[in-house]
């Protein structure tokens, strides 16, 4: 068997042995030309490779450099910018910036303006606010807030009135109308605590929140879905906060609405599409407000809140307050404490119309008035085409205080007798131009301003627009 094998395979290779050897002969002899070439070759090769790695070793791009390494560049240089883009976006993360710019032309009708100021005046006014993440202790997040605001003209002037102002925009220094210089309104540190501590922050429904810094306290206390932004919604004082607070300067802020302060709060989530919270502020009242003075007895208010769906599912926030200013001011100018309560409701009753209310009593103190309430109703577009567009309409009375009442039967008090209730009413539309831009024709009436039954009834009207980034 063996022996078959082998003598098989001499036989192949006696027949390949020949086409081997004729192939090898038909191949031409190498020359020294050839030598030179293949030598000539392998310079050219040393002198591209010097030059890839001369140009490698530069940022730089040239028409003279080998197009292989003019891609290699510009691949690098996507993937860097690439990875500048992700460390730039991972920076930015959670930082939010908003921006907005509200001007107001409004004219008081009549004989309702003060006439040293006029019936007519402009103003705008600017806010920008940006929020920061605070870092992370373990699973608790803190943030960072800021906000700043500036603008010019101080609005129209009214007779006197218990509302404050009908154009709460209105935003000016105490530097004067010349100068447009910029307030740091806010700036506060929360921290959101998931509970229970050491549990599974995925799975928590409840959390603390504690707040310090300067702070707008309406922006925790008080609030309303439909009536609490003055540069879109209602702008007469007394509509977009509790009147008390506001318009009766219980609230005991610094001149432009801010105030130092910590807020601790209880948040409630366990059930779906409902939630409940409990509240404390502490803020600066009185010189304190503006950090000129003692921090003793401040402006302390505390408040319970639920979010409810109790008409036919639809979303209602139902808020109950109590309040405390130590250092707040009687109408004849002494200090003294002040103390209330309030309530602020807000309900939509279908998927278009939207219901609100506040409420407010003062329990002590001597005030011009003791009692509001103010009603009003809130709808969208939708019924005429105009989805993003609302309309809004507002009534209230202030009631003036048995106090106020009997200091003014002496008229050398406020020049007249005040009786009864200061009532007013809003009427606006808001069209949306674009995603930026919102025009906004007012409506106002005061009947009855300071609660003086001779008095002629105040109309105002107005146009607002304000761009939004």
């Amino acid at each position: 068997m063996a022996t078959t094998r082998l003598a098989r395979i001499a036989t192949a290779c006696s027949l390949a042995l020949p086409c081997t050897l004729a192939l090898a002969a038909s191949e031409p002899t190498p020359t020294l030309a050839d030598y030179q070439k293949l030598q000539e070759r392998v310079e050219q090769l040393e002198r591209a490779q010097s030059q890839t790695e001369q140009a490698l070793n530069t940022e730089r791009l040239s028409e003279k450099e080998p197009e292989l390494v003019t891609r290699l560049k510009a691949v690098e240089f996507q993937t860097l910018e690439m990875q500048k883009q992700a460390r730039q976006i991972e920076a930015l993360e959670g930082v939010t910036v908003g921006a907005s710019l509200t001007s107001v032309l409004q004219r008081v009708m009549g004989s309702g303006s003060l006439p040293s100021q006029g019936p007519s005046r402009a103003n705008y006014r600017g806010d920008v606010s940006v929020s920061l993440p605070g870092g992370q202790m373990g699973d608790i997040d803190g943030r960072f807030f800021t906000h700043f605001r500036f603008g010019q003209g101080t609005g129209v002037g009214l007779r006197p009135t218990y509302t404050s102002t009908v154009n709460s925009t209105a935003f000016e220094t105490a530097a004067g109308p010349d100068d447009s210089f910029a307030v740091l309104a806010q700036a506060w540190y929360q921290l959101n605590i998931p509970l229970p501590m050491g549990g599974f922050k995925p799975h928590s429904r409840e959390h603390l929140e504690i707040n310090v810094g300067k702070m707008d306290p309406f922006l925790f206390f008080d609030q309303n879905a439909a009536a609490d932004d003055e540069t879109a919604r209602f702008m007469n004082n007394a509509f977009v906060h509790n009147p008390l607070l506001d318009s009766g300067g219980d609230v005991g802020v610094d001149a432009y609405g801010f105030s130092p302060g910590a807020r601790l709060a209880y948040v409630n989530e366990f059930s779906k599409g409902q939630s409940w919270s409990a509240s404390i502020g502490v803020f600066g009242s009185g010189p304190s407000s503006n950090f000129s003075g003692s921090l003793g007895k401040p402006f302390v208010i505390a408040q319970i809140d639920t979010s409810r769906k109790l008409i036919t599912g639809l979303a209602g926030n139902y808020r109950l307050y109590v309040w405390q200013n130590g250092r707040a001011n009687d109408f004849d100018g002494l200090p003294t404490t002040h103390r209330g309560w309030g309530l602020s409701v807000d309900q939509r009753v279908d998927e278009d119309w939207t219901v609100f209310g506040r409420m407010g009593r003062q329990n002590s103190g001597l005030v011009r008035f003791d009692r509001t309430l103010t009603l009003g109703v809130q709808t969208n577009g939708n019924r005429w085409g105009r989805s993003s567009d609302e309309l809004g309409l507002a009534w209230g009375s202030l009631h003036t205080s048995s106090a106020y009442r009997q200091a003014s039967a002496d008229t050398t008090v406020a020049g007249y007798a005040a009786t009864g209730a200061e009532r007013s009413a809003e009427l606006y539309y808001r069209y949306k131009l674009n995603d930026r831009v919102q025009l906004s024709p007012n409506c106002q009436w005061i009947w009855r301003a300071g609660a003086d039954s001779s008095a002629n009834t105040i109309k105002a009207i107005g146009f607002r627009m304000k761009v939004g980034f």
